[in-house]
């Protein structure tokens, strides 16, 4: 690995970084909501257990950890810029590194799988580190990434959700996030030389009730940025908790897309 002059970034500090106090409920919320649809599709790759796995933004780990598991003679790398909630004595084929994956490089062709999830639509660099993780792979290597494809806020049957949304939404878009950018994936991994591109979706789920929605702590953590918006009130915020309970209020308010694809095996030269 090559760690290059790290980027000033908004995720290092406040509101949007593991230090945050409610970053850790955030994290959870987002495993328990995504973590079997992420396996799900790792599942139907050809995983062998000797592969050697790169987990980018590994977050609180649950997904590096599945990987350390299924692939017991490889080697799982997980990299976070914060790695304060990964357990680097999860298991011995497991290296958790420290680092800003948008100064970092790793050897041409080091890995057989690289995944990320919800981490490319923060980055302002999210092309170019594209570009550059897929030559990390080695011949014959998947790339997989998932990312929120946030829907129009308006479209919410609550106008109080609207509200809610619309000020989440504009919240990341002030710290550079790009939220519909999962839209792009497909032909991005197509462009840059991966074959078998294919891509699926998973719908989020807000409301139904207090064991069913995911949302709140995502919310809760933005709170203090979105009343800076002055989009939402916090009478808006307390009114928004007492509709998740309720059972007859649902909502979709995102779709994750994944998208993965392999490099091409190199063809023997026969000259």
């Amino acid at each position: 690995m090559t760690q290059h002059s790290a980027t000033p970034a908004p995720y290092r500090t406040g509101w949007l970084s593991n230090d945050a106090p409610h970053e850790h409920d955030r994290l959870k919320s987002i495993q328990h909501s995504v973590d079997a649809f992420t396996i799900k599709v790792l599942q139907d790759l050809p995983l062998d257990a000797s592969s050697n796995c790169l987990e980018l933004g590994a977050g609180a780990g649950s997904i590096a950890y599945w990987l350390a598991e299924r692939c017991p003679q490889g080697s799982v790398v997980a990299v976070d810029l914060d790695t304060q909630h990964l357990d680097p004595h999860h298991a011995t084929n497991l290296e958790i590194q420290e680092a800003d994956v948008t100064s970092t490089d790793y050897a041409p062709g080091t890995f057989d799988l690289i995944h990320a999830r919800y981490l490319f639509c923060h980055l302002p660099q999210r092309d170019e580190v594209l570009a550059r993780a897929m030559g990390w792979l080695a011949p014959g290597g998947w790339l997989i990434i998932e990312e929120p494809y946030h829907l129009p806020a308006e479209t919410s049957p609550s106008p109080l959700v609207q509200r809610i949304l619309a000020a989440y939404q504009r919240t990341y878009r002030d710290n550079g996030a790009d939220m519909t950018w999962a839209r792009t994936l497909p032909t991005q991994l197509a462009h840059n030389g991966l074959s078998e591109v294919s891509f699926t979706g998973n719908l989020g789920h807000m409301g139904g009730g207090p064991t069913k929605d995911r949302w709140l702590p995502l919310i809760t953590q933005a709170t203090p940025a979105m009343l800076a918006t002055g989009l939402i009130t916090q009478a808006d915020l307390t009114e928004f908790t007492t509709l998740l309970k309720d059972p007859t209020f649902i909502d979709i308010p995102q779709v994750t897309i994944a998208a993965w694809g392999q490099r091409p095996e190199e063809t023997p030269n026969t000259h």
